[in-house]
């Protein structure tokens, strides 16, 4: 008879000395995330860095005796003064921007204005919205009774200077607010938060930034908002802040230059068409303009839903461009 076979015994375990994994310094795990350095001391430094710089450049032209010429320029409504002063605070929010790249392993590129984009086909589809949006507020107001288009001001040479003057303006407009708004904060912020979140706060920001606008309602303020957060989902839908650029800049100078009405409460007195409105001011906007009517809302509600058909991939934020070890960066050390 065979003998029964006993069972194998598993091998007796060999145990070693306990490995306890590191830990981290309480110093470290309140400056550090899974992000990086934390959203909050980001935006502090980021915010000292804006701060240091605008003083700088204050003392530097104070002490070269410079002056804006705002007499003249102002006078004229818009020109080299807005350009100049815009140039100069985007030449900062961008400078601040490369600094925190450096500190945080990123590009400037990942804070949503790629230079390899710039002024492609995105940009001018934000244009053209944005120029076609002004358009169908201000004939739908003219075809209920409330605006008039008017008649043209300046002509030949003139007409063109102050086109071009005011293009270049509301372009450095639209680069700073939203490199500063829906660039730099708002990724940093969607590395905390994430992208919604960020967005309802960086839109909350935006409107109120427009609440000291002289003749800025609450309703216009509101709008403001609800327009920052139009070109946060045009951040989200298109992966970069071109085509909101665009928007935005194509905006503001079709309102203030093409068709002569206020813009967020501010006035040009050099403008193409001299556009007037008659009627309540919550179909108007009052002193605010365009942007201060119940239409204006109405707008922007359909281009969110023309937006979200129209364009349904999220492409931001890039996965890769959260990442922050730097390793990303080792092929591209020096693009933006």
């Amino acid at each position: 008879m065979n003998e029964p076979v006993a069972p194998l015994e598993p091998p007796p375990c060999i145990t070693g000395p306990t490995v306890e994994p590191p830990q981290r310094s309480p110093l470290l795990a309140v400056s550090r995330g899974p992000n990086g350095l934390r959203a909050g001391w980001c935006l502090l430094i980021f915010f000292l860095i804006l701060a240091t710089l605008s003083r700088i450049e204050i003392s530097t032209l104070r002490a070269i005796g410079h002056r804006y010429p705002a007499n003249k320029f102002m006078a004229q409504g818009l020109g080299w003064w807005m350009t100049h002063t815009k140039v100069s605070v985007l030449i900062l929010v961008l400078i601040a921007g490369r600094i925190m790249a450096w500190i945080e392993g990123r590009r400037v590129a990942d804070y949503g204005l790629p230079l390899r984009r710039a002024f492609r086909g995105e940009f001018w589809q934000g244009v053209a919205i944005g120029f076609t949006a002004i358009t169908v507020l201000l004939c739908a107001m003219h075809a209920i009774g409330i605006f008039s288009f008017g008649t043209i001001g300046p002509h030949g040479a003139q007409m063109w200077k102050y086109a071009l003057l005011s293009g270049a303006a509301f372009l450095f407009v639209g680069f700073f607010e939203e490199f500063f708004f829906r660039g730099y904060v708002q990724f940093t912020l969607t590395t905390s938060i994430g992208f919604w979140p960020a967005a309802l706060l960086t839109s909350a920001l935006f409107g109120y930034a427009h609440h000291g606008n002289a003749g800025e309602t609450l309703v216009g303020t509101f709008s403001a908002g609800a327009a920052g957060f139009l070109f946060c989902l045009l951040l989200r839908r298109t992966g970069n802040l071109w085509m909101p650029v665009g928007f935005h800049a194509a905006w503001d100078w079709g309102e203030t230059y093409f068709y002569g009405v206020p813009d967020s409460g501010g006035v040009a007195s050099r403008h193409l068409f001299n556009g007037t409105f008659a009627g309540p001011p919550w179909l108007t906007g009052g002193t605010v303009g365009p942007e201060g009517s119940w239409l204006c809302l109405l707008l922007l509600a359909a281009l969110y839903v023309i937006v979200a058909i129209c364009l349904r991939q999220a492409r931001y934020p890039d996965p890769i461009a959260l990442d922050a070890t730097g390793s990303h960066l080792m092929p591209l050390k020096t693009s933006l």
